[in-house]
């Protein structure tokens, strides 16, 4: 009480308290969204996953042409989801010539299927809010 007393003699005005507050925060509606995997919403990985679930396997050199990346950008995502046995990764040599694959796996498929619905119902909650 002093010190709203104290901030009302300095600027003229009270000091609102919190509790004073609660009456506007009621009135906020605020949806309940799902939370989304944070290891696939990331642009890159989400690319690579998007990309596999499309295709039996791509090479290195392909997701990074059609994600538009760095070797080093790739390499790392795809390691996160490698980790995450999201996607497996294949090393051979084609000749002399070292070829790196990629498949997603039924874990990585699984996880994309549960991200996209929830992005649907971002979607859907969004829209009902307008």
């Amino acid at each position: 009480m002093a010190r709203a007393l104290a901030s009302h003699r300095k600027h003229g005005k009270p000091e609102a308290h919190p509790r004073d507050l609660s009456h506007a925060r009621a009135s906020i509606h605020t949806p309940e969204l799902p939370e989304l995997d944070r290891l696939i919403h990331e642009r890159i990985r989400l690319g690579i996953v998007s990309a596999l679930a499309t295709n039996d396997s791509l090479s290195f050199n392909d997701l990074k042409r059609v994600l538009k990346t760095t070797d080093g950008n790739l390499s790392v995502h795809a390691r996160k989801l490698e980790g995450a046995e999201y996607i497996s990764c294949v090393k051979f040599f084609e000749g002399r010539v070292p070829r790196t694959e990629y498949r997603l796996t039924a874990k990585g498929r699984a996880a994309l299927a549960k991200y996209l619905d929830q992005m649907e119902e971002w979607i859907r909650v969004t829209r009902e809010e307008r």
